[in-house]
């Protein structure tokens, strides 16, 4: 092969490259363009059906990775790379790191579904994974909440949706559970009347719904009654101690006998 060969042939080969690296450039440009235009439009759609940001940020990393992926995968493929066995690669990475991720993408997967279908959202006062506490943010992987005590807990989103959740915050209002211990002298009739009439004075018990003020139970001691008033969830806690003071003052302003257990002697003869 004579010198004139050899540059005619590198010249070609050159120009051929150089063509290809362009187009290659081309590609990876336009492509990159049309991939936020459409990831635009989608967060757009999703905006417009007010969907919670958070799932909109979340899938429009999912699909802007796929359609880089695709990318790549179509540019590898024009400079005639073949793209089945770096496919197969990535599936089998992908599973690999699904195995040993298997907790995480159970947590994210649920996360997603939450956001979705919002079985509570931040600043609702709920009961999940066997956990009472204010939701302080709903995260992807885990769910943040802050507990009566004030302790910041954090618990897996594959936990909260598999466990039963009470929202104590989806509706306006909450019946608060109290009981009144009575001594056996005590009328029950009296009784249900002057309670009653005290925790209708309680601040924010709720005026459409009258209070549950019945017997409850009757024991050794005596009988037990059930004094339940409603009120709004904000209120919740207010009017359960107030309840409670309103429970004392009745018991002291009516004279009723400390309730205390009934002593039984048996006298056994020789």
């Amino acid at each position: 092969m004579d010198l004139s060969s050899i540059q005619q042939f590198l010249s070609t080969t050159v120009t051929e490259l150089a063509i290809k690296v362009a187009a290659a450039v081309a590609f990876w440009i336009i492509g990159r363009w049309l991939i936020g235009k459409v990831i635009d439009l989608v967060r757009a759609s999703m905006s417009r059906n007010h969907v919670d940001p958070t799932l909109t940020k979340y899938l429009g990393s999912i699909i802007t990775i796929a359609l880089n992926i695709a990318l790549v995968l179509g540019i590898l493929g024009y400079f005639g790379i073949q793209t089945t066995s770096f496919a197969a690669m990535l599936a089998g990475a992908g599973v690999a790191i699904g195995a040993a991720w298997s907790g995480m993408l159970g947590n994210f997967a649920a996360g997603a579904f939450m956001l979705v279908l919002r079985p509570f959202k931040v600043g609702d006062f709920v009961s999940v994974a066997g956990l009472t506490g204010t939701v302080h943010e709903l995260g992807l992987f885990g769910t943040t909440l802050v507990t009566p005590d004030n302790v910041m807990t954090i618990v897996g989103n594959g936990k909260i949706f598999a466990d039963p959740i009470q929202n104590y915050s989806a509706l306006p209002e909450r019946r608060v559970e109290r009981t009144a211990q009575l001594a056996g002298g005590v009328d029950t009739t009296d009784a249900v009347a002057r309670l009653t009439a005290a925790v209708l004075q309680v601040a924010n018990v709720s005026k459409t719904r009258p209070p549950e003020v019945s017997v409850l139970d009757i024991n050794l001691v005596g009988p037990v009654i059930a004094v339940r008033p409603y009120t709004h969830t904000d209120n919740y806690w207010q009017v359960y101690f107030d309840t409670n003071q309103a429970i004392l003052h009745t018991a002291r302003e009516a004279g009723w006998p400390a309730p205390t257990p009934a002593n039984v002697t048996r006298l056994i003869k020789d």
